[in-house]
Formats: structure tokens, sequence, C-alpha cells
């Protein structure tokens, strides 16, 4: 499996999400393959297509780092099957700012929805850039996935 990590800054709010938490990522995708046309199947949570989706996408390298990841497909899909639609959470994007706002257990950021599909526990706690710590350590320490930029 693998998880793609979005670097652009095209758009003033992937500009600020990443000031903001003093990394380079705003958003991320859980990459679940490709189509017939070659764009890549894409599942996450984002506000500008209404929470929990899967998309086809084409991931223009300059704007995304993707790295390989253990985690079991059949429960990524799963998970996708239980929660899409579900919206996604303003309140856990404030969270990003002050935690003690909490967040919507119904509701999904793209991190947050990303955990979740993994299997990590406490979802809920990751960042686009925490995760991409979380998950490119575990790649250092097993040795068995890798970084590609």
């Amino acid at each position: 499996m693998q998880v793609a990590f979005y670097k652009g800054r095209k758009r003033l709010f992937n500009r600020l999400t990443a000031w903001w938490l003093r990394g380079a990522y705003s958003h991320c995708e859980l990459l679940l393959g490709a189509d017939a046309q070659g764009r890549t199947i894409c599942a996450s949570s984002s506000f500008m297509d209404g929470g929990v989706r899967i998309k086809h996408m084409v991931l223009d390298p300059a704007h995304w780092d993707v790295i390989d990841v253990a985690g079991n497909a059949v429960q990524a899909r799963d998970w996708l099957q239980e929660h899409h639609g579900q919206g996604y959470d303003l309140l856990g994007l404030v969270g990003f700012i002050a935690r003690v706002l909490g967040h919507d257990k119904a509701r999904w950021v793209c991190s947050e929805a990303v955990a979740a599909m993994l299997g990590l526990p406490d979802a809920w706690r990751f960042d686009p850039c925490s995760l991409w710590a979380a998950l490119s350590r575990t790649t250092v320490e097993t040795g068995g996935v890798h970084a590609t930029t």
C-alpha cells in the first residue's frame, strides 16, 4: 500500500496549513491502485469533495511525496465502505490549532481517514505532517518500506 502527501502550494489554504503544521504537507491520500486511464485511485477525506470519498487523480510528482506502507487493503476498503460519504471534520481541522476543541466523531480530516484506513489507533491525533513522520519513521525502522519523492 502507499500513501501520498501533498506538498503543493497552489491554494492559500495549502500554504497556510503546511506553515501552521511546520511541515511540507497539507493533505494526504491512501493509494488504492490505478484505473484503466492510468489515474491513481485515491481515498481520503476532502473539504472540497465533501468528506470521505474515493477519487481518481493524476498525481504530479512535483506536488506529491509517496511512501510505501504496511497495511491491509481489505481492511482499508471495508473502512471506506462503512464511512464513504461521511462529512469533512471542520472541528477537527480547527483542532490542529486548539486540540481542546476536539473533533467530530462522525466526520474526518484527510490524515485521520488515512490513518484509520491503515488501522492506526487514535487516528484523530494525526495531521498530514505528523502522519508523514509516523509512517516514514516506521519505514526506516522496519526497512520494509521506502519513501519516493
